[in-house]
């Protein structure tokens, strides 16, 4: 399996905290918008990402296509109740800190 798409997703920490809505309730788009400030071209950019590494899947409700958590990643069987767990840890206490002890973004390299 390419981890790439994976980690490219959840890279960004406005999609990581999509998928932190997500673990809630699945939402439509027009529901995820209310909880951000970035229009809903760019919500839509970041959902497509996400469907890329299959973190989230799509169901279609009437007219309206909601978002919900991909509770089985890969061959992986990942319980609903422990899916927040695993998210919350590999999110906050990995992604998050590899931004503050080099001071950039994580992968920029030094001079660009």
């Amino acid at each position: 399996m390419n981890a790439q798409p994976l980690f490219q997703a959840l890279a960004d920490p406005s999609r990581r905290q999509i998928l932190r809505i997500l673990e809630k309730e699945p939402l439509s788009v027009g529901d995820l918008a209310r909880h951000f400030k970035f229009s809903l071209a760019s919500l839509s950019h970041h959902l497509s990402i996400l469907r890329s590494a299959d973190l989230v899947r799509t169901e279609r409700r009437g007219q309206q296509i909601f978002y919900f958590l991909n509770t089985s990643i890969s061959s992986l069987d990942i319980q609903p109740g422990s899916a927040g767990f695993l998210f919350s840890i590999f999110a906050t206490k990995v992604l998050d800190t590899l931004i503050v002890p080099c001071g950039r973004p994580f992968g920029k390299r030094v001079g660009q």
